[in-house]
């Protein structure tokens, strides 16, 4: 479970995100951190036991850091006001399908697909779509995929029909998709909470059979 000091930090930082404050305190974000990997890896256990593919997964390699790319951005605040946690058979670092914790108090969410996969991957991706739909619709039919879940988030896709694929296709408003990702939102009241654990695990148990999906199309 989490320490409510953890929580307590990145309520403060949200309030405090710049480099002063950050130095000043840095012994409490250093001890957030200890203690947000003590948790990721208590998740990661479990989820090995889930899924075989992660066996060679090591914690460290799930968490981001903390410190903001702001090169590019209009944001020039330094740091992010959460912790997150990506369980992928690559890492962090390598692109595939995976699920994902999202730590940060009153936005906090679970979830998995994948996310905005690089073209060649994106392509065999639509064709297994296009080949397996009847198995990718009864995953995202499944009725606890929608009542955790509802649908894929579509805020990401094309206007129209991708090439070498009909109008016409069954499978087409899926097949626009640039992502294929679901999230789950996570009330503050849970973070505290001894069962939060088999509460993550239980709630990517029913993501799996979407990422196994994802994955097994990269992988051809």
């Amino acid at each position: 479970m989490l320490q409510s000091s953890t929580i307590q930090f990145l309520k403060l930082l949200k309030n405090n995100n710049n480099r002063d404050w950050f130095e000043k305190n840095r012994h409490v974000y250093e001890a957030a951190k200890r203690d947000y990997l003590t948790f990721v890896t208590e998740v990661l256990e479990a989820l090995k036991q889930l899924d075989n593919t992660l066996i060679e997964l090591e914690p460290k390699q799930c968490i981001f850091r903390i410190n903001r790319d702001v090169r590019f951005s209009k944001n020039k605040e330094p740091y992010k006001t959460n912790f997150g946690a990506s369980f992928s058979k690559g890492g962090k670092k390598v692109q595939c399908a995976g699920y994902y914790f999202h730590l940060e108090p009153g936005a906090c969410f679970v979830g998995g697909g994948l996310w905005m996969p690089m073209a060649p991957d994106l392509k065999k991706v639509r064709q297994e779509i296009d080949y397996c739909f009847k198995e990718f619709n009864g995953i995202l039919k499944h009725s606890k995929f929608k009542t955790h879940y509802g649908e894929l988030d579509s805020s990401e896709k094309l206007v129209r029909a991708p090439k070498d694929y009909d109008v016409d296709n069954p499978a087409i408003e899926f097949l626009k998709l640039k992502s294929f990702v679901v999230t789950r939102p996570l009330l503050d009241s849970v973070l505290l909470d001894k069962q939060l654990v088999k509460q993550i695990i239980a709630d990517f148990k029913i993501i799996a059979p979407l990422v196994h999906f994802l994955n097994r199309a990269i992988d051809v």
